[in-house]
């Protein structure tokens, strides 16, 4: 703590001797040594908060990294995620287009009648929730001709017994 060597020590014991007696001199040692202890421990302790401090401002520093990177790796994802989402939305139009456009040729070129029979809602492309319930589960008694699927096919004959 402070530089003072063994020599200047035995001058300040000699001079405390002299100045302060025999009888007193034990005593004022004793409470000078409770002194020094106390200060040792106070300044002990003012060094351990100093560092406490430190580390607790390091750590709060190293945790708003850790955030900020959080950040923005979230934000990197999302975009991407937006990206794909867009990528597959369009591909999913252009699906649908194409589905319409192919559904709409083969209506042309299978419907003898013309284009009276083809409805409106047989040019949009179709999905489970536009079609009607009997194209997602066709009825078993509807033959194929009733379907107009296979018109020069005749009728298989355990089906006609069934229609009786």
């Amino acid at each position: 703590m402070f530089d003072i060597g063994f020599s200047e020590l035995v001058v300040i014991g000699i001079v405390a001797l002299l100045v302060l007696g025999p009888e007193r001199l034990p005593k004022v040692a004793r409470t000078t040594g409770h002194l020094l202890g106390r200060l040792q421990r106070y300044v002990a302790d003012v060094k351990s908060d100093i560092n406490r401090e430190m580390q607790l401002d390091e750590l709060k520093r190293l945790q708003e990294e850790a955030r900020k990177s959080a950040m923005e790796f979230e934000s990197t994802v999302r975009s991407e995620v937006a990206g794909i989402e867009s990528g597959v939305a369009s591909s999913l139009r252009s699906a649908s287009s194409a589905v319409a456009d192919l559904e709409s040729s083969f209506k042309a070129s299978a419907d003898p009648v013309g284009e009276s029979a083809v409805s409106a809602s047989a040019t949009r492309p179709l999905d489970a929730e536009t079609m009607p319930d009997t194209m997602l589960m066709p009825d078993p008694e509807l033959d194929e001709r009733q379907l107009a699927l296979d018109i020069d096919r005749p009728e298989p004959a355990s089906k006609s017994s069934k229609t009786t």
